[in-house]
């Protein structure tokens, strides 16, 4: 062992058998490793119905806290749903903590809950269109909104994060115009 690594303690990257992610997750645990699995939450059709479901967001990967000195890394190797100790050379490799700490941070946030209509008012408050009103045209996904535009007297359509845009208050004239509208035959972006 170098002497860079002979006191790490940290967080290792272990890489999985095929789609054996939750298998080596628990049989870690059994062993009493300290097991981090990123989930994300994915759409999937389940006879016949949509049903939300939580997938790895590292297909194959997950992480392990170990201490090099203390813990035996050799039965690692022979857990089931294990395939290998990811490495660089000769030594595990280290993931930092305040990666493991986004992670997690980002694994916890709930979805952002789209509370307008098709032809609400909306200001933009991010990104280069920050300030700008525009009208809500429909949801694009969990995340997203598709926005009408009018810039340089044109009606531009876009996309952005629902975490990126406010009600303006009251419905502008042009908001209630083309509420009014018929969007049978419309195409979104």
């Amino acid at each position: 062992m170098s002497g860079q690594y002979a006191n790490a303690s940290g967080w290792y990257l272990i890489q999985c058998k095929p789609r054996q992610d939750e298998r080596a997750e628990q049989n870690l645990r059994n062993q009493s490793f300290n097991c981090y699995r990123p989930l994300r939450r994915a759409q999937q059709v389940k006879r016949g119905r949509q049903a939300e479901v939580s997938e790895s967001l590292f297909p194959g990967y997950l992480f392990v806290r170990l201490d090099r000195l203390q813990d035996n890394w050799y039965s690692i190797r022979s857990t089931r749903g294990v395939a290998r100790l990811v490495t660089f050379g000769n030594e595990p490799a280290v993931v930092p903590a305040d990666l493991i700490n986004r992670l997690h941070a980002h694994e916890c946030e709930a979805p952002v809950a789209c509370q307008f209509a098709c032809g609400d008012a909306v200001r933009i408050t991010e990104g280069p269109f920050s300030e700008l009103e525009a009208i809500f045209l429909r949801n694009d996904g969990e995340e997203r909104a598709i926005l009408l535009l009018t810039l340089l007297h044109r009606e531009q359509r876009l996309k952005m994060p629902l975490r990126s845009i406010k009600s303006a208050g009251e419905r502008s004239a042009q908001a209630n115009a083309f509420a009014g509208q018929s969007l049978a035959g419309a195409k979104y972006a």
